[in-house]
């Protein structure tokens, strides 16, 4: 592939090379290159005839279809800067897009027009996507379309993602930005004009970025879904096979979803399939062994904010499978340099844990109106480094969370609950303050799965210590997500009223906990005068739970607690101390009452 220096180049450059081949395919709506690249022309006389020149910011605002992606294409022929708004963006984010860019255009379908507020459209200069490919001249001057050359650390696009104040913020990505990452994804998946790339994630997020210049770059052909069953399980199965995709790339998530609920696994793999690429979050790797099983497709893992795309990969290899834990992000790729940094600063060895790092061509230019970045982005994101120089990632370095004096992250909690072959999905959080901080699980399960309280707790219990344990665990039918597929934890908890519940449900476990402690001092301890048993003493260790012993202290739980007691629950495991003991205790309590 040659190596253009400006990202529009490549739709007109394959449009010069196979014009009639398609560039965009499926139920959004067909173009071939020469079609895409007309319309490209059109809308670009249209916004010059407004005034949009180099440098100005631009709304593309509306649902995926080869108009919009003509849009974001005529926008860059012009030296400005396209700025994607998710099709299902209420008007009140549109306007506050515009704002925080200083917009100049907003290029969407006509009938959306009514939704912008009066104020915000008298602002801009508001051209319909949906211009008729011979209408050249219609709304604009009638000069030849222009193709401006921009150097290439100029900016092609800006990205908005959430804010921590608030106030989303504008990633502003370079065309060299760009063609980093799409020069390398093209060489890795040896991409050519004979694929088709799925493009699932909104043109607003990150991923997209890949399914549409890789596609232009090699002269293949896009297949956006529809925003409407983006997550609608079935009709994704169905598009991936009747659009004869080769190459998918989408979180983790979806393809959970598909797997689940779609009956994916039931039916032989595509046989164009060729490459399934995820990113955005942890695939729990139970999952991935049965991706493994069901395809000869190339499985890889990607990782990078969006700040700066794509900055390391890893293939999935069989010695992969065989982990616990998802499988790792691998190493340095689109020509980046990343590393992790210590504590100290200096970068971690094998073994060793740290912030990546990432340094290179993908660093984005900095936000919209705040100050450039300059030199290596700090992720914010743990990883550890892996005897070959690779990485594990291990989670946000701001997910570490404190509950009664322990430190916890809450990345390995969830870690440890996709280990279980029942759970198709999970998270974790900390909710409630001071003394009434605790955790929360949500967790789906895989269908016709009997996965309890009790089963998931010795599953956990056998894998972290009791105060990474969560007080709560909610069995839900699926995990809420946001507009581009990631997790909404703060829906999550707010919809289960998680706060006032769970509070009353740990000072139940608390009031056993202290009963069972002061029980076994007296009984077993001679009242244990330095008061050196607590809740995670190891009971087996202290030589007092012989035969009798246990015996006793069965009879003393039936008689205290009022619960029945199986056989079944009396285990190495839930007697371990009196954290775990009092867990169960709690447990067959509450199952009584239910």
């Amino acid at each position: 592939m040659s190596k253009p220096g400006n990202l529009h180049a490549l739709l007109a450059d394959a449009a010069a090379r196979t014009p009639r081949a398609p560039a965009v395919a499926g139920p959004c709506g067909t173009a071939t290159y020469a079609e895409l690249d007309a319309r490209a022309d059109a809308l670009a006389r249209v916004l010059a005839g407004q005034g949009v020149g180099r440098g100005d910011r631009v709304l593309v605002w509306g649902p995926k279809s080869a108009d919009v992606l003509a849009a974001m294409q005529a926008v860059l022929r012009l030296g400005a800067v396209y700025v994607p708004v998710d099709p299902q963006s209420p008007a009140e984010r549109v306007e506050t897009l515009a704002h925080e860019c200083a917009a100049r255009a907003l290029c969407a379908p006509a009938e959306l027009f009514p939704r912008v507020p009066d104020l915000l459209r008298t602002a801009l200069a508001c051209v319909d996507v949906e211009i008729p490919n011979g209408a050249a001249g219609t709304g604009g001057d009638a000069r030849e379309a222009p193709h401006v050359v921009v150097d290439e650390n100029e900016p092609a696009y800006i990205l908005f993602t959430s804010g921590s104040t608030g106030t989303p913020k504008g990633v502003t990505i370079s065309h060299r930005n760009a063609l980093a990452f799409v020069e390398w994804a093209v060489e890795e998946l040896s991409a050519g004009p004979g694929d088709r790339f799925a493009s699932h994630a909104s043109f607003s997020f990150d991923l997209s970025v890949l399914d549409i210049y890789a596609g232009f770059a090699v002269g293949a052909a896009v297949c956006p879904v529809p925003t409407e069953f983006a997550y609608a399980p079935e009709r994704l199965v169905e598009f991936l096979y009747r659009e004869h995709i080769t190459v998918w790339y989408s979180v983790p998530s979806v393809l959970t979803l598909m797997r689940r609920d779609g009956g994916l696994l039931d039916r032989p793999a595509p046989e164009a399939l060729r490459a399934v690429l995820f990113a955005g979050e942890p695939f729990p790797v139970h999952q991935v062994r049965e991706f493994a099983e069901w395809t000869d497709a190339r499985l890889l893992n990607l990782y990078g904010p969006t700040e700066t795309n794509v900055c390391t990969y890893h293939e999935v290899h069989p010695e992969d499978l065989e982990r616990d834990v998802p499988v790792p992000i691998g190493a340095a790729c689109s020509g980046d340099r990343v590393w992790a940094a210590g504590p100290d600063g200096r970068a971690a060895g094998p073994g060793e844990e740290g912030e990546l790092m990432v340094d290179g061509p993908t660093v984005f230019l900095g936000y919209w109106g705040r100050p450039a970045q300059h030199g290596p982005y700090g992720t914010g994101d743990r990883v550890r480094v892996r005897p070959d120089g690779s990485f594990d990632y291990l989670g946000r370095a701001d997910g570490q969370v404190k509950v009664r004096g322990h430190r916890i992250e809450l990345s390995e909690v969830s870690v440890a609950l996709h280990t279980h072959p029942e759970v198709a999905e999970a998270a974790v959080a900390a909710v409630g303050d001071g003394l009434e901080r605790h955790l929360a699980a949500f967790v789906a399960r895989t269908p016709a799965s009997t996965l309890g309280n009790i089963g998931l707790r010795r599953h956990l219990a056998r894998r972290l210590p009791p105060q990474m344990i969560p007080d709560d665990v909610r069995f839900v039918d699926a995990l809420p997500r946001n507009d581009r597929g990631k997790l909404d934890l703060t829906a999550l908890v707010s919809a289960h009223n998680i706060r006032g519940v769970s509070v009353t449900a740990r000072q139940e476990r608390e009031e056993i906990a202290t009963k069972l402690l002061a029980f076994i001092r007296e009984s077993f301890l001679s009242g244990d005068p330095q008061g050196e048993l607590v809740g995670d003493t190891p009971l087996l260790e202290l030589g007092i739970l012989n035969s009798l012993n246990t015996t006793v202290l069965i009879a003393h739980i039936l008689g205290e607690f009022e619960v029945k007691l199986p056989w079944s629950d009396v285990t190495p495991e839930s007697f371990k101390n009196v954290d775990n003991l009092s867990a169960m205790v709690y447990e067959r309590r509450s199952s009584a009452h239910a």
